[in-house]
């Protein structure tokens, strides 16, 4: 079996795609069909960047400031976890000395 490779494309050409409709009028499926994308993956993209605008699409490895903001939160309460975590045995340690 032939492993198809996947194909990505640039947050430029995402953009220009998404114009099409937004600013050139073109239905989905005619842009679709004219740019030889699949017709779920641009109606997609035009979610998106309704969505997020000037956010949309970030590159690989980057996020939008709402995605960079939940993973310092998560590391955050990661980091506030272990150092409760930390405290408990640290206090039962003591806890049990004083006995």
């Amino acid at each position: 079996m032939s492993q198809r490779k996947r194909t990505t494309y640039t947050q430029e050409f995402k953009r220009e795609a998404v114009d099409l409709i937004l600013e050139q009028g073109y239905s989905i499926a005619e842009a679709s069909r004219n740019l030889g994308i699949n017709y779920n993956m641009l109606s997609r993209w035009k979610i998106e960047r309704e969505k997020n605008g000037e956010h949309a699409f970030p590159s690989k490895g980057h996020m939008t400031p709402e995605q960079a903001e939940l993973a310092r939160l998560k590391a955050d309460n990661k980091r506030l976890r272990m150092e409760r975590d930390i405290l408990k045995k640290a206090t039962a340690f003591f806890a049990k000395e004083m006995k």
